[in-house]
């Protein structure tokens, strides 16, 4: 099951958290337009931030929860 959820997590963030591939995927362009103060977005632009950012953050999840798993075990590799 573990295997399982990594796969996912990998696969969403590689095809839909990157998409459209060219010029430059959705997520770091609303991102840096966010970052500039957001002038103009309008709510369809926040879906699609959170459509094209939720597998980063499940990806940022397991990776931070295994972390924190494996240190409290004791055995980080």
């Amino acid at each position: 099951m573990l295997k399982n959820k990594w796969a996912i997590a990998i696969v969403g963030t590689l095809t839909l958290g990157l998409a459209p591939f060219v010029p430059e995927p959705h997520f770091f362009g609303k991102v840096r337009w966010i970052l500039g103060g957001g002038v103009g977005m309008q709510a369809t632009d926040y879906f699609d931030l959170m459509f094209h950012g939720l597998p980063w953050i499940y990806l940022g999840y397991l990776i931070i929860s295994t972390v924190i798993k494996n240190l409290k075990a004791g055995s980080f590799f």
